[in-house]
């Protein structure tokens, strides 16, 4: 398994972990959805929504420790949403002394709210579904060729890129370079030209190889077989469940 997967899979025999993948990939897509379709100005719908992700993650053994951290990827969306109750237009509202506006602090509170949700139910797929499953599952889903191919290299070849950026970055500081300080802006973006550079020659190698070995642009359906009615009907039922509180929420607007 890579690095990167290493660092999102957290391995387990739950019934969550053991769901075909494909099965996770279209629940997620569908929770998602309900999740955005939802109306921004209700509350109870994300709070069933959040409930129903906690009990996903209790139902995975997912340790809240191991979780956290990786919901912090939103931090820039967040501090995005900060600033719209500041930027917006009329009408206004005071709150705490600040003069904020009505649409921005609805608009801040559907980037946050929908945001983490939809963040942490991709983290519940990534946490509990492996990285070699993923090619499989989507040739299963009957997506195109090219982009199942796409999928399988950037998660084989992701870690060996960030690999040789850090140790460009090593060679960097050992030369008494700090990347840290404003200064060293021109080397750093250059330093991200070269990677750039690299990384598509390697590409070119990489698939004049593949090619001189037979390959034909179309990765096989490996992996486990194609999921049950039984598990395809288990799989959705917190997809059914988060379409269902959508389309209470319209109805009871």
């Amino acid at each position: 398994m890579s690095v990167l997967g290493s660092r999102l899979h957290l391995p387990g025999d739950s019934p969550v972990h053991r769901a075909p993948a494909e099965v996770k990939i279209v629940c997620a897509v569908a929770a998602v959805s309900a999740v955005v379709a939802t109306p921004r100005e209700m509350f109870w719908p994300y709070l069933v929504f959040a409930l129903g992700i906690v009990a996903v993650w209790r139902t995975a053994r997912l340790p809240p420790r191991w979780v956290a951290p990786r919901l912090l990827i939103e931090v820039p969306f967040v501090v995005l949403a900060v600033g719209l109750p500041f930027a917006a237009g009329d009408p206004r509202v005071t709150v705490a002394g600040l003069s904020l506006s009505t649409a921005g602090l609805w608009a801040a509170w559907g980037i946050v709210a929908k945001g983490t949700l939809g963040v942490a139910i991709s983290v519940t797929v990534a946490t509990t579904t492996g990285v070699r499953e993923l090619p499989g599952a989507l040739s299963r889903l009957r997506l195109p060729g090219m982009i199942v191919v796409i999928v399988a290299l950037m998660l084989r070849y992701v870690d060996v890129i960030a690999d040789e950026a850090a140790r460009m970055r090593l060679a960097r500081i050992a030369r008494g370079d700090d990347p840290r300080t404003l200064r060293q802006i021109g080397a750093t973006a250059r330093g991200l030209g070269s990677l750039f550079l690299r990384s598509y020659e390697r590409g070119e190698r990489v698939h004049l190889a593949m090619v001189s070995r037979g390959f034909t642009g179309v990765v096989p359906a490996f992996g486990a077989d194609s999921a049950t009615a039984r598990q395809w009907a288990l799989g959705c039922l917190p997809a059914l469940a988060a379409v269902f509180v959508c389309a209470g929420a319209w109805l009871t607007r």
